[in-house]
């Protein structure tokens, strides 16, 4: 597996798909870039979900979070984009995508995502 940032998510079987339970990420370290200023933004994403047949391999999700460092987005488009990302990579029965966003001007941002839909 490459070292080098990817939007690639890569999975791998679920080894209790006949059982609800809930997989955590939290992601500390999580930059983009503003898209109006270029300077950076820092966040902490924080990904919940229930697996069906496929689960997210660690790995591969740190390579994508990775490969938003240079990339201009606002908080709502990354937030959208990880659980659109996720959502196509794994199919969860639930998920739960929250980008939290360091101050700014004065203004901390919380983004959540939630599938299905509240």
């Amino acid at each position: 597996m490459s070292t080098k940032p990817s939007k690639q998510l890569q999975a791998f079987s679920n080894p209790k798909p006949d059982r609800d339970y809930e997989i955590r990420f939290d992601c500390p370290e999580f930059t983009c870039l503003c898209p109006l200023t270029g300077q950076p933004d820092f966040a902490t994403i924080r990904i919940s979900y229930v697996p069906h047949q496929l689960c997210l391999e660690l790995k591969s999700l740190k390579l994508y979070l990775w490969s938003f460092r240079d990339e201009g987005a606002f908080h709502e488009k990354v937030t959208n984009q990880i659980a659109d990302d996720i959502l196509a990579a794994i199919a969860p029965r639930k998920l739960r995508v929250e980008g939290d966003f360091a101050v700014r001007g004065g203004i901390g941002t919380v983004v959540v995502v939630e599938h299905p839909d509240r």
